[in-house]
């Protein structure tokens, strides 16, 4: 399980969102959550998404190169329509391991994950090298990064994290879980929304029909 708790609200819904820096979706829901957040008290739990892709024998989008040429297109689409700026680190997929450490390291606090997210996705900077990381955590008073995110301790819970988002059934990033229900990807923030207005959403005899849904045909 996490080892952060989940920070004090006043709001009765806790939910965990699990994310990796390495995806640009995460990026922009992070950006976007102030609406989900206002209603859910959210703990932001750092996991490692290649494992998620090994576990359910999946390659990431920007592993087919049609799929990673829409993807990038697609999020800039995303960002514009949404008044945020994204830039695109200098190469991608990229080793997010230094990142996820940092932020799991320092707490898996807000202001942590906001200015990984940014040296990444809103500046375009690299992140899989300490170096790239070094001037981010000195801002954090984090004299020595290499030493910080070697640590046993924060490789174990990077690797309790993404074991735990396994075991609730996360096979994407970004994803939020509240309660039983999990919300994968930021295009998914409406539904989230719905949800709360309507926790019933899902009870209709159709939700209820596809929920069961077989299949007719393997490959």
């Amino acid at each position: 399980m996490p080892v952060n708790a989940a920070p004090t609200h006043p709001q009765t819904l806790r939910g965990e969102w699990m994310f990796d820096f390495i995806s640009p979706y995460a990026y922009l829901q992070w950006k976007t959550l102030d609406a989900i957040r206002a209603r859910v008290a959210i703990q932001a739990v750092p996991i490692l998404f290649a494992a998620l892709l090994d576990h359910h024998g999946h390659k990431g989008p920007a592993e087919i190169p049609e799929k990673r040429r829409f993807t990038f297109r697609f999020v800039q689409w995303q960002a514009q329509r949404l008044g945020l700026v994204l830039r695109c680190p200098p190469a991608h997929p990229f080793n997010p391991l230094p990142a996820l450490r940092l932020a799991i390291a320092l707490g898996s606090r807000t202001e942590v994950i906001d200015a990984i997210f940014d040296h990444i996705w809103l500046q375009g900077r690299s992140a899989d090298q300490i170096a790239d990381l070094s001037p981010l955590a000195a801002q954090f008073g984090v004299a020595d990064l290499g030493t910080l995110i070697a640590a046993a301790t924060v490789k174990e819970q990077l690797r309790s994290n993404t074991e735990h988002a396994i075991q609730r059934g996360v096979f994407g990033v970004p994803t939020l879980i509240v309660g039983e229900q999990l919300f994968w990807g930021q295009d998914a923030n409406p539904m989230i929304l719905d949800w709360l207005d309507h926790p019933q959403l899902f009870d209709s005899p159709e939700m209820q029909r596809i929920e069961h849904l077989p299949s007719a045909a393997q490959r």
